[in-house]
């Protein structure tokens, strides 16, 4: 699909409403036990089919996560886009497959793997799935490379974990990285990953998921923002966060109301929090149409877009449903929210102009 500020057809498209685009949706290609071992004791994620529309992530001999064909079969994946209404849907990779603790240059081949996989997925429907890329994050150069070529290839926007072990997208090899898919015209999708106090929530009830998920998303972006990060980032750089952005929004009063007061918060950040929310986008998935409301009032309507983590259990089930019941919004906001905002947000920029 080629996404422009034209309205983008589609099979699904009807004359009463413009498409439906999903930001956030995974991928799990098909991948043998034997290429998995491309990363050699890091995690070696890959899939194994039941035969009956089902089968399970693996991690090297451990079952990691049951599943169904909508992850891995694109003809499955078409028909559930129809019967929810989705018209798009940009694909990224499980953040099981990032391959980040593995050996850098096992990564760059781990990662070439993977996104020629999710290349030959989306291909198989063009118009309607968007690949997105992933890099081997824990070394910025290889990283870099890796976007240039996945560019090259056809893939349009690259799918990043929010941090590499203890460093954040604060540190300084991962801001370069930042700066060069700007150069390269090419958006980032962040997603929460290897969640923080797992330990703590080892009980059970996927409270990793419940709570760390948010907390990790939150602590990507003020450390960003805190550290000067997005001072030392070009604006043209087009960044979206998972999960409507974690806790962010609702606990940005208590940050901004942190650097006025202490000069600790404030010392790496000319501005308070709240200043940044025009640098960044999030997607929808908060599953009440009351938090989106308070996600919209903090981040605009312009800043947010469409996304479910499909197709797993603890994605939007109904896509767009918050979307559809948040008071308030007129037509034209809902069209934004559902599918505008993507558009824009994928479409390449136009080349800068001439200086003379």
């Amino acid at each position: 699909m080629t996404v422009t500020d034209d309205h983008p057809r589609t099979p699904t498209d009807r004359p009463d409403r413009a498409a439906v685009i999903d930001v956030h949706t995974h991928l799990f290609p098909r991948i043998s036990r034997a290429e998995s071992r491309i990363l050699a004791g890091a995690g070696e994620p890959w899939l194994r089919e039941v035969g009956d529309g089902t089968g399970m992530m693996m991690s090297g001999a451990d079952d990691y996560r049951p599943v169904h064909a909508e992850l891995w079969e694109p003809g499955s994946r078409l028909a559930a886009m129809d019967r929810s209404g989705v018209d798009v849907q940009a694909v990224s990779s499980t953040p099981l497959l990032f391959g980040y603790a593995a050996d850098p240059a096992r990564a760059v081949d781990w990662c070439e793997l993977v996104n020629q996989r999710i290349l030959d997925f989306c291909g198989q429907a063009p118009d309607r799935l968007l690949p997105l890329c992933q890099v081997p994050l824990q070394d910025a150069a290889s990283a870099a490379a890796a976007v240039t070529r996945a560019k090259a290839a056809g893939h349009r926007g690259v799918h990043i974990g929010n941090h590499v072990g203890q460093r954040y997208l604060d540190d300084a090899d991962l801001l370069a990285f930042l700066a060069h898919c700007a150069d390269e015209d090419m958006p980032v999708l962040v997603h929460p990953w290897d969640m923080l106090g797992a330990d703590r929530m080892a009980r059970g009830y996927m409270l990793p998921w419940l709570v760390g998920m948010a907390a990790e998303t939150q602590l990507s972006l003020l450390s960003l923002i805190l550290s000067g990060g997005f001072e030392r980032l070009p604006r043209s750089l087009r960044m979206c966060f998972c999960h409507g952005g974690g806790s962010f929004a609702y606990l940005l009063g208590r940050a901004d109301n942190a650097w006025h007061h202490r000069d600790i918060v404030r010392e790496d950040s000319p501005h308070p929090p709240s200043f940044y929310t025009d640098r960044f986008c999030v997607d929808s998935a908060v599953f009440d149409p009351r938090a989106l409301r308070l996600l919209l009032d903090v981040m605009g309507t312009e800043r947010v877009m469409l996304g479910t983590d499909f197709p797993f259990p603890l994605g939007e089930q109904e896509p767009g449903a918050a979307v559809r019941a948040c008071a308030g919004l007129t037509d034209a906001d809902r069209a934004a929210l559902l599918g505008g905002n993507a558009r824009r947000f994928f479409a390449p920029s136009a080349p800068a102009a001439d200086a003379r």
